[in-house]
Order: structure tokens, then sequence, then C-alpha cells
């Protein structure tokens, strides 16, 4: 696995370079100290994976991020310090612009705790490495999906009182696309779980609040639900609900090595309000969610998934596709109008 290191501190740049090194089967290219040496070297080396740093010379991560994928559409994954907000907000950014994943610099230190973030920092380059990324900036408009990727949902169902949607790899920027097209009145909650690095789901919240017209808060244990608000899992915390009016947060044990879990959400959703709730499973990778899902169907719920083609990864909605679950697959760009015809009780043309 060859992979190109950008980064301006030599001290984290040396960090994670002693961490690919005791890697065998991995290669480091080259290392940058600019933006602008960065989106040359990817350029000019075409390696399997860019590990990006935020706070570069000339041209930061997100802009470095942007380049590249216009000029050289790699893997990407972004590394930030979770304690310092400007690097969570242009790693947000830098999401949008089509890196798959953000996550901590590993400690360089032969502690226990030390060795296993190393591997899971090594883990997630393996798992990232392998991801097919496309021209983000310049992107066509999704084609319109076929007759038969459609499958009606059942038309005596009771008008939707609430949306659980599950993302993953390339789920920032999906989430962002869709709650960015709902109305500011949009008449009832949404529930969000984003597999996304511990200290960056805060800064993705604020994020989103400033380009939704809808409220976007993290879920309190406890809360009573409104309209137009959407809540998000926090940090290490599963979210679901205790009643048709009332948030659960817990941390009970990780479901599948997951915590928040899809499949927490979309099972506790199922148990409080059967029929009357949508499930929405996004771009990511795995499988998280799949048997939650199956529990929203079988309690009369709508279930739709992202399709391929506007998928960054199609691991969680082509699972849940392949089990059986889902009613409607959609481009991403159809998937708001499509809530808000569920949350109002109109369906859209050509479903029954």
């Amino acid at each position: 696995m060859r992979v190109l290191i950008v980064e301006n501190s030599q001290h984290v740049a040396e960090t994670i370079a002693d961490a690919l090194r005791r890697e065998p089967d991995i290669e480091i290219s080259a290392i940058a100290r600019t933006g602008p040496e960065g989106v040359a070297a990817a350029v000019r080396l075409k390696v399997d994976i860019i590990i990006m740093g935020i706070q570069l010379p000339e041209m930061d991560g997100f802009e470095a991020t942007k380049e590249i994928m216009i000029e050289a559409p790699t893997p990407i994954v972004v590394v930030a310090d979770d304690r310092d907000a400007a690097q969570v907000e242009i790693s947000i950014r830098a999401l949008r612009a089509g890196a798959l994943s953000v996550i901590p610099v590993p400690k360089n230190s032969e502690l226990r705790e030390a060795a296993a973030t190393r591997r899971q920092f090594i883990q997630t380059l393996r798992l990232m490495a392998g991801v097919k990324v496309v021209r983000r900036w310049r992107r066509t408009a999704a084609p319109p999906v076929s007759p038969e990727r459609r499958m009606p949902a059942p038309a005596a169902s009771p008008r939707v009182g609430i949306i659980a949607v599950a993302a993953s790899t390339g789920g920032p920027a999906a989430l962002q696309r869709i709650l960015a097209d709902l109305p500011a009145s949009f008449p009832i909650p949404i529930l969000a779980v984003q597999h996304i690095s511990h200290g960056f789901i805060s800064g993705m919240v604020d994020w989103l609040n400033t380009v939704c017209s809808l409220k976007v808060r993290i879920a309190a244990d406890g809360q009573r639900m409104e309209p137009h608000t959407v809540y998000f899992a926090g940090d290490d915390r599963h979210l679901g609900v205790s009643s048709r009016q009332l948030l659960r947060v817990s941390d009970a044990a990780p479901l599948d090595g997951f915590r928040p879990s899809a499949n927490y959400l979309f099972s506790s959703v199922a148990q409080h309000f059967g029929a009357a709730a949508a499930g929405v499973v996004l771009t990511g990778m795995g499988r998280d969610g799949t048997e939650g899902l199956q529990e929203l169907r079988k309690a009369g719920g709508r279930v739709i998934a992202q399709d391929e083609a506007t998928s960054v990864v199609f691991g969680m909605p082509g699972s849940a596709i392949s089990a059986g679950v889902v009613h409607e697959v959609l481009p991403l760009p159809e998937i708001s109008s499509r809530l808000t015809n569920l949350a109002s009780n109109k369906e859209m043309n050509g479903h029954v």
C-alpha cells in the first residue's frame, strides 16, 4: 500500500511515518509539507491513499483535498486534533470535499492504549485504500432511478411520524445534501447515527447548523423530541427512543463493534413507532443497520436506501438491499423530497 503524507508539522509527520514503518506491506511514497506540494505529489505519484493534515501553508487541508479530488481522485484520510475547534471545522469541510474519514493522529508510545490507536489507524487506512473515489467537484447529476429499483410501500400505512437515518463513510456530505434540501417547516423529528471518529460529531453538528434550515442537535437522554429538528447520536453513545415523545441515549455495549449503532437506532424506532416510522440507510462501509431495518420493515415501517451510483461506499445500503428489507432505492438528490412527502403523507409520482 503506497501512502502519501501531507502534513506541515514535522513531529506529526514523523509520528505518522513511524506508525506506517511498522507495517511491512506499507510504503511511504513521499511526505509533503504544504498543500500545493501535496496536490502535486498526488498527481505525480498516484498513491493508494493520502493522509491529509489540516493546518498546511498556502492551502489548508480542505482546499488541498478539493484540488486532489479534481486533479487526481485518491482515497484521502484526514488527521486532526479533536481538541482544536478550527481543525475539526476544516476536517468536516474536507469530508464534504471528498475525504473519506477523519481520525486522530496515532500516539507515539509503547503504552497499550497507544498501540490500540495505532492498530485502529492502520486498519482505517487499509479499509479506505480500497474505496473507489470519484471527481466529486465535477460529477454530473445522478441518472434517474429505473422503475424496477423502486418497490412500492403499503398504501395503507399511516403518516410517518419519525425519520431514522444512518451513515458511515461518505455520510457527512450525504447528510448535508439531504438536510439542506429539507424545508424549515419539516414537520417531524429526524434521528441520525453517523460513524465518525471520537471528538468530531460536535463539529459536524455545528457545521450542519450553518447550512441547514432545520435545527441540528446532539441528542440528550430523556429529551422530548420536537419537529423541525435533527438529533444526532453523540460520541460513544447509542441513540434511540423510549416512547413516541422521548429520546433514549444509552451507553449499552456496542453492537457488532459500533456505538452508536445503526441497528440500535432502527430497532428502537421500530419498537415504538412501527408503521409510523421511516428508516434511511446511506453510504457507508460494512453492514451496520441491516438487522435493525429488518425489524423496522417487519413492523410496517418504510425503508429507503441510497443507490450505488451516488454512494461513496455501497456497503451499508447494499447489505440492506441484499437482505430484501428495502422498499425504495434512490439517488441522493431524490431522498429529501421523498422524506418530505412521507412526512406530509403525500406520495411521489410512481409510488403507491
